[in-house]
């Protein structure tokens, strides 16, 4: 099959030689950071949904939420810094490698044409990160890190920039950063990790979509009943 000349077949077999004989799996680093990578969604879903029924962590700072809420906001923060820059060496020993260290450890090999491989990751990264920025703008700190599982709710679903262009702009523009980074050091590895990362993500929204739509849901219901009352 071919499309204006490009032998699709052809391409395909080119980027599973790309991909598959450039991927060091001896390398406990890579397999450590996408553990780490799918512990943080995993994990933060289970606390969130837990306070939510329980309000385990609100209890602890003496019912105050929004305190409960910058301490996982913090949790969180921490603990997406520890998956970006701390993999284990390879003799088990103390964590110290950051995430790109660990793509240096993967075979390298160029992915883009020498006139693009500066300019594309670093426009990539760019976008990311305005993304990700924007969002936490928007959105604010409870409104980035869970606060409607502790009852924080916002009073209308946020439409500007980056939402306006993006469903989900804040996983998207983490994913570019992984793919930035990948082709920025010339590690195809690299951009496996990344559509894993896409991967989790996706799954995490199809948790919390529906848990999130049912929070709000139970809030309209409480607030007709109020004024039916």
């Amino acid at each position: 099959m071919s499309v204006k000349g490009i032998d699709a077949q052809e391409v395909l077999v080119q980027l599973k030689s790309l991909l598959l004989d450039n991927i060091d799996l001896d390398k406990k680093s890579l397999l450590l950071s996408a553990a780490s990578i799918a512990f943080n969604p995993t994990a933060w879903n289970i606390v969130a949904r837990n306070e939510y029924r329980n309000k385990t962590i609100t209890r602890l700072f003496g019912g105050n939420a929004k305190y409960g809420c910058y301490f996982l906001a913090l949790m969180i923060f921490s603990f997406g810094m520890l998956r970006d820059h701390l993999v284990s060496d390879d003799d088990g020993g103390v964590w110290k490698y950051r995430y790109q260290q660990a793509l240096l450890e993967q075979p390298k090999q160029a992915i883009l044409p020498a006139e693009y491989a500066t300019i594309v990751p670093a426009v990539l990264f760019g976008l990311g990160q305005l993304f990700v920025v924007t969002s936490t703008w928007q959105l604010g700190v409870t409104g980035t890190f869970l606060g409607d599982y502790f009852g924080i709710l916002m009073d209308a679903r946020v439409e500007g920039f980056p939402f306006n262009v993006l469903r989900d702009p804040m996983y998207v523009g983490s994913t570019m950063c992984f793919v930035a980074t990948a082709l920025w050091y010339e590690r195809p590895a690299g951009l496996l990790i990344s559509v894993y990362v896409y991967i989790v993500y996706l799954i995490a929204l199809r948790f919390e979509g529906p848990w999130t739509d049912m929070i709000y849901s139970n809030r309209a219901a409480e607030q007709k009943k109020a004024k039916s009352s």
